[in-house]
């Protein structure tokens, strides 16, 4: 038994010493992982093959997600400006964290209202790229620190092209392009302020609302991004990014 318990020891230790080095290790990868991306345009986001491998489970063969990469300066000003206008009107003065809108948010939940959280673009893009759906705090924690990373290494214009290519604008429907073909028939480059409006109006659930056919809602929701796309500065907004 003794030399049983001498001979485990050694086992024990590396295990130790791999367990230790686990946090460590992920600090290494994630950092060269989002400093890649700085310059090279990934193929997929995690939403997106965690959506597929879901549909193949299922036994749905057929399921295939839209998704065409497309530069920033290929897609219309329009639709990055209406994402911001409507998701993160902070985005070129905030770090990664729109504190204000977190204690806005805090608050209202405490009140009992049903409010849109306070996620910025940046913490957006950091979930659909690299994470998946969830509420935890272990993805919390992971999530904040994709989104220091991205912040850290990207200019904020790298930011708004990588969340412009991989938002889900409709069900498997994802990026500028795909979005501009499916509902509009047209290149991304093409689309027009009411257009970028109502494909940012349906991203609190692109599920649910429709770009292609808006209802009420959506409509009403389209006409409000649109005023706050003019009070950010229109076209020139893009020009005070990096």
């Amino acid at each position: 038994m003794g030399i049983v318990a001498t001979a485990n020891k050694p086992r024990r230790r590396r295990w130790m010493r791999w367990i230790l080095a686990l946090p460590f290790l992920f600090v290494l990868a994630s950092v060269l992982q989002v400093a890649i991306l700085r310059f090279v345009d990934p193929p997929f986001s995690a939403f997106m093959a965690i959506r597929q491998f879901a549909a193949w489970k299922h036994g749905d063969w057929r399921y295939r997600s839209a998704h065409a990469w497309r530069d920033l300066d290929e897609i219309s000003t329009s639709l990055p400006i209406a994402l911001v206008a409507a998701e993160d009107q902070n985005f070129a003065i905030h770090h990664g964290f729109d504190l204000k809108a977190i204690e806005k948010a805090r608050k209202n939940n405490a009140r009992g209202r049903k409010v849109r959280g306070a996620s910025t673009i940046s913490q957006q893009l950091a979930k659909n790229l690299f994470l998946w759906s969830g509420r935890s705090w272990v993805r919390k924690g992971i999530e904040a620190w994709y989104t220091l990373l991205i912040e850290t290494l990207w200019p904020k214009s790298r930011i708004l092209e990588l969340y412009a290519n991989f938002a889900e604008f409709g069900d498997g429907v994802y990026g500028a392009q795909a979005a501009a073909v499916t509902f509009f028939g047209k290149d991304a480059k093409r689309l027009t302020a009411a257009e970028g409006a109502r494909l940012a109006a349906v991203l609190p659930n692109p599920k649910r609302y429709k770009a292609g056919r808006p209802g009420p809602y959506v409509q009403r929701r389209a006409r409000a991004i649109e005023r706050q796309m003019r009070y950010i500065g229109g076209a020139s907004y893009l020009r005070t990014l990096d």
